[in-house]
């Protein structure tokens, strides 16, 4: 897939720089939940296809925990397309789902269960914890 257009300019691509994309406010509540459930992990495993934020190899489960603009949430109210240069953010975060998809799919193949947490899933601890303990039960 071709590489989307650069930013239209140097603020831009400054802001842009400087999101986080390790140890994020919802990554640490996923992580708070999954271990109070006794799930033990690695945290970003970069010799796994997509670095999972949350990765346990023995038990091949992988959890990644997206943020709902920079992953394109469909039907999120946080997955908005910035007005300013759309052409660019269109290609940008149509990269990011294909992308994404392309890593679970390379996970899968790999025989690990994968489950992907998102940003806006986090205000709902509950919801998080059983989906968590489903892949606890799943993988003993």
């Amino acid at each position: 897939m071709p590489r989307p257009p650069s930013a239209s300019d140097a603020a831009t691509a400054k802001r842009m720089r400087s999101v986080r994309q390790r140890d994020t406010a919802p990554e640490l509540a996923v992580r708070r939940i999954a271990y109070a459930l006794g799930l033990r992990y690695r945290t970003h495993n970069r010799d796994l296809p997509g670095s999972p934020d949350l990765a346990n190899r023995r038990r091949s489960w992988a959890v990644f925990v997206h943020g709902c603009f920079w992953h394109a949430h469909d039907g999120c109210p946080k997955a908005t397309v910035p007005k300013r240069n759309s052409r660019f953010w269109k290609s940008k975060l149509a990269g990011n789902v294909a992308r994404d998809e392309r890593k679970t799919d390379e996970l899968r193949a790999l025989g690990y269960q994968v489950v992907v947490i998102w940003e806006c899933e986090v205000a709902a601890p509950r919801k998080v914890e059983r989906r968590l303990a489903l892949l606890k039960a799943c993988t003993g």
